[in-house]
């Protein structure tokens, strides 16, 4: 699957593109994405491969006119109750996204987003879409909003992904902001109303 945009294009990872991920991946910028720390093109090669196993889900976010991936985006199929049986529908979802810093501040992130909110709504049967971002990410806070989501609850210390300088778990504050379908369907069509 390939979702285009004016300076952008998302597509599936390939083995090419280890060293830009590796570039943004060396040092992620915020608490969540420690877990994706790469310490080598080694390991950037094989994050590459395992993230091209993923084409429907997983996408490279690449300079349309370069070819360069300045970052990536992903979400997965849920059901969106904790407590869900088995056979309800899988129609939630909660997008991650990063971008190489150096192509912060360009409208980039704006630009991926819509265009893989607008993916996930229209060819992947989402039904609701949240996402989590930490209190201190205020321009992640700034792009959820501005893609018309709500910011639906304040989670006090609710996720660890870094120690302290002690070795106990850091602790996270987190808001929460989501849309529905409908929601973005018509938000959708004031926007080309607009145009």
């Amino acid at each position: 699957m390939i979702i285009e945009t004016p300076r952008l294009i998302l597509r599936p990872f390939r083995e090419g593109d280890a060293a830009d991920v590796f570039e943004y991946l060396e040092e992620p910028q915020v608490h969540c994405f420690a877990w994706m720390k790469l310490n080598s093109l080694e390991e950037a090669k094989a994050a590459v491969i395992k993230r091209s196993r993923d084409p429907d889900y997983y996408f490279a976010i690449t300079l349309r006119e370069s070819g360069k991936v300045i970052g990536e985006v992903f979400a997965y199929p849920e059901t969106g109750e904790m407590h869900a049986p088995e056979n309800s529908p899988l129609d939630t979802f909660s997008p991650s996204a990063m971008l190489n810093s150096k192509y912060h501040r360009q409208g980039y992130a704006y630009e991926a987003g819509r265009a893989f909110l607008d993916y996930l709504f229209r060819d992947k049967g989402a039904r609701r879409v949240y996402i989590y971002t930490d209190d201190y990410n205020i321009p992640s806070q700034q792009l959820c909003e501005k893609l018309g989501m709500r910011k639906e609850g304040f989670f006090r210390e609710i996720f660890s992904f870094v120690k302290n300088p002690d070795g106990t778990p850091h602790y996270e504050n987190t808001y929460q902001y989501a849309i529905l379908k409908k929601e973005w369907l018509e938000q959708q069509k004031a926007i080309k109303a607009e145009a």
